[in-house]
């Protein structure tokens, strides 16, 4: 087993999880592959939020989660609601999952957030997934 996916095995036990039966070895050989694979996986926001727990990065991917739901929100009214939510427990500074973004995003996070659309925490998602690609995933 290499050291990159010793990390799986060491710390996610996956039979309290309820997924012991679902993941195949090959799933978890393809996601040492490439980091798509990984988020493609279904499996991807319980194991790779288990891993980040260990990198004190978890609130990474439960942003990037957060966000691929709230680009799916059709109603105006539930998307204003939810980028205020989002705002204020991920992107201001003290915020209760306050997430390592730099200055001018989140100035242009706070001006989107002022009239949101579906879009309005597009770059700020790229930043995450940049992040956890690059910092979290190797």
């Amino acid at each position: 087993m290499s050291p990159n996916t010793f990390w799986l095995c060491k710390i996610f036990r996956p039979e309290e999880n309820g997924i012991s039966s679902k993941v195949s070895l090959e799933e978890v050989l393809q996601w040492s592959h490439s980091f798509e694979n990984l988020v493609m996986s279904k499996y991807m926001p319980i194991i790779y939020k288990t891993y980040l727990k260990t990198e004190h990065s978890d609130e990474n991917i439960e942003f990037w989660l957060v966000c691929e739901a709230y680009e799916k929100i059709k109603s105006q009214r539930k998307r204003i609601s939810m980028a205020r939510k989002l705002f204020m427990s991920y992107i201001q500074p003290q915020a209760p999952k306050e997430t390592n973004i730099d200055s001018p995003a989140r100035k242009a996070i706070m001006r989107n957030v002022q009239e949101p659309t579906q879009s309005c925490f597009d770059e700020a998602q790229r930043i995450f997934y940049r992040h956890m690609e690059r910092d979290s995933y190797p």
